[in-house]
């Protein structure tokens, strides 16, 4: 097993007075499951969102953001609908060549690197900013992603994160560039980063209320939930978006809605997990002592 490296502090969320740091001696029951994982690094971040309590471990630690960067382009997306720079209905050609952002030459997309094949049988017709928004998030559709930081702009998803108060997040650039991969120009960020952007989400200021209400719903629809879900009471509501590349990351970032409504976010970003099952039972073993803990 190897050595898992992470640093523990125990914080509150900017702007919100907490009642407790460490809620019923929670960082320790995380440190001791985190101990026992297989992974290289481990980054977790957690904050109820109505009384304030908060705990971060390792939630500065840096990971390559994977499909966690397509929560900031939605945000994006939605910002710019309520600014009437675009309709939700407007339609983008369908193409899956794209360009690097390190020497502008061309790289192509194909199914069998990504988790949907749908969008792929409508390149070279046109799908709307709607439909390619829930293919991005429910099914983390890589193609999708592509045609829509197309629309708005890696630089303009990141400077709005960092607006909300995501400051380390960086979101460069599109899927599957493998140029500047290789080049280490990569979107990365931190469970911290992460946690601040649904909390925006949570409280309706990412965007209009309207719209904040429009991005639950769909991140309510996640396909993927062998992580942070699995490890709740059946019927918990539950919106996030996982990120994955095989033995490199596994990331789960989610809000939590408890019966009646109280709400938490919880953010769990993995590194070096090499089996995938073994990084599913980290993010929901980790998700179960929170809600045991949030429950006392």
């Amino acid at each position: 097993m190897l050595r898992v490296r992470f640093c523990i502090l125990a914080a509150v969320c900017a702007g919100r007075p907490a009642r407790g740091q460490d809620p019923v001696g929670l960082r320790a029951r995380i440190e001791a499951r985190i101990a026992q994982a297989p992974a290289r690094a481990v980054g977790v971040y957690y904050s109820d969102l109505s009384r304030g309590d908060s705990l971060l471990v390792g939630a500065h630690t840096r990971f390559h953001a994977a499909s966690t960067m397509k929560v900031p382009v939605m945000i994006q997306l939605y910002r710019d609908r309520d600014a009437g720079r675009l309709s939700l209905d407007d339609s983008i050609p369908v193409t899956n060549v794209f360009r690097s952002i390190v020497d502008s030459s061309t790289y192509e997309l194909t199914k069998a690197d990504d988790s949907d094949s749908t969008l792929y049988l409508r390149v070279g017709g046109k799908a709307t900013i709607r439909e390619l928004v829930e293919l991005m998030e429910t099914v983390s559709s890589n193609l999708a992603t592509n045609l829509l930081i197309g629309r708005v702009g890696a630089p303009r998803a990141n400077a709005t994160a960092h607006a909300l108060g995501a400051d380390s997040i960086l979101v460069l650039r599109g899927v599957e560039d493998g140029k500047a991969y290789r080049a280490g120009l990569n979107n990365t960020t931190t469970a911290r980063d992460l946690g601040m952007l649904l909390a925006a989400i949570a409280e309706g200021r990412a965007a209009s209320p309207a719209a904040c209400q429009e991005m639950l719903g769909i991140l309510a629809r996640q396909h993927f939930n062998e992580g942070i879900p699995a490890g709740l009471p059946v019927g918990t509501r539950v919106y996030h978006k996982t990120g994955w590349i095989g033995g490199v990351v596994y990331h789960d970032a989610a809000i939590v809605e408890r019966p009646g409504g109280r709400r938490y976010v919880l953010v769990v970003l993995t590194g070096g997990i090499q089996k995938d099952e073994d990084a599913y039972r980290l993010a929901s073993d980790l998700s179960r002592l929170v809600y045991d803990s949030v429950a006392k």
